[in-house]
């Protein structure tokens, strides 16, 4: 229907520019025999077919061509302003950055223009325009231009979002159950509140999604949730700042802990905290704490091998809350298993990963089992 629409106004405007133009240098064009135009008169046949018409030359024809082509150039801009543009067109404008680590975001396609903010490796945005080499893209709050030498497109781009990205389930509801099976009568797994989410599995297509919830396959009603697709996003100036000030404070706040507490450093790899070792531990219960020991320990080992790595945070908090990075810190369980008991397993592999343990190597990704290809520990695999 879009395009149809597209077509029918070519064609309006390329016979409008051609009685445009062809009068503009003094042709005169005859409407029939009379000299008012009646509405009925005023159709898409008379205006294509007039019965009596001076002839128009082909130098004409052309001046009329380029100017119906500028009317259909301005409103396909407006369409795609207006957000017309359908998921296939959306998804063609998909860009990714392909860098080792990050790249910057300028305010105008030039080296020597302001830096505007941040893309980190494996981030995504829009296309907003491209020039000389350049792509102006949109990456959350992030608006600016980049070099093409350090991106992704099309089908190149869309597959690193689909490798990196991460499909969530949020409910629609204050409370929405999730259940063993795909059944309303069986066992109640858990609960996502208005404000929770979940990582999707699969939609199975016959009203039920299929959901991994704390590493047990679930199952939820579609028509009470909504899935959004999300890859990770740039970072403005103004946001890096604000973000190193709060891991600057939040570091300050952990130092001054554990004073008071006398709190002696680990030995091992990585000095930290008593609240580094205890939030590190709650991640690893959220995240493997039905999984065997070296799972466990291999969870813990991700996150420190992002500590030491420059394309991360350099704090275990600063890793663990990373946007998009790990779905129990961002829904809250963390917190909340920070703030209760934490089993003694997972507080002995937080601490084997502090000092350095690893049964993982130097991976610095997992998932669920059977969507990667990778080193398979209980139910995740690592890479």
């Amino acid at each position: 229907m879009k395009k149809a629409g597209t077509l029918m106004q070519g064609v309006l405007a390329f016979a409008m520019a051609i009685i445009i133009l062809g009068t503009s240098n003094g042709t005169t064009v005859q409407a029939r025999t009379t000299n008012v135009l009646n509405s009925s008169d005023v159709g898409i046949g008379n205006i294509l077919n007039p019965t009596e018409v001076a002839e128009i030359s082909d130098e004409e024809v052309a001046k009329a061509h380029d100017f119906a082509q500028d009317i259909n150039d301005s409103a396909n801009d407006d369409a795609y302003e207006d957000g017309e543009y359908d998921e296939e067109e959306d998804s063609s404008r998909l860009v990714m950055a392909n860098v080792s680590q990050a790249m910057n975001i300028r305010i105008s396609p030039d080296d020597e223009s302001e830096k505007v903010g941040v893309l980190y490796k494996d981030c995504g945005g829009k296309i907003i325009e491209q020039q000389d080499g350049w792509t102006k893209i949109q990456s959350g709050d992030l608006v600016g231009w980049a070099k093409d030498d350090y991106l992704l497109f099309g089908e190149e781009a869309e597959a690193l979002a689909q490798e990196v990205g991460v499909q969530l389930v949020s409910s629609k509801s204050d409370a929405l159950r999730i259940r063993a099976e795909a059944d309303e009568d069986a066992e109640v797994l858990g609960v996502i509140t208005n404000n929770g989410f979940v990582d999707m599995v699969e939609d199975l297509g016959n009203g039920w999604i299929q959901v991994d919830y704390n590493d047990e396959t679930g199952y939820v009603q579609a028509d009470y949730v909504e899935t959004d697709f999300r890859i990770d996003e740039g970072e403005t100036l103004a946001a890096i700042e604000a973000r190193e000030a709060e891991e600057a404070q939040r570091k300050a706040e952990e130092e001054a802990k554990a004073a008071e507490a006398q709190l002696t450093q680990n030995t091992g790899a990585v000095a930290a905290s008593t609240d580094e070792a205890r939030l590190l531990a709650a991640l690893i219960y959220c995240e493997a704490g039905n999984q065997p020991y070296e799972g466990k320990v291999a969870v813990g080992a991700v996150v420190m091998n992002r500590v030491k790595s420059n394309a991360y945070a350099g704090t275990i908090s600063g890793v663990i809350y990373a946007s998009g990075q790990f779905t129990p810190a961002l829904n809250g369980s963390v917190d909340r298993v920070y703030a209760g008991n934490i089993p003694d397993s997972c507080l002995q592999a937080a601490n084997a990963a502090l000092a350095g343990e690893t049964t993982c190597g130097t991976a610095l990704h997992f998932r669920r089992a059977g969507g990667h290809d990778g080193q398979v520990i209980g139910a995740h695999v690592f890479w």
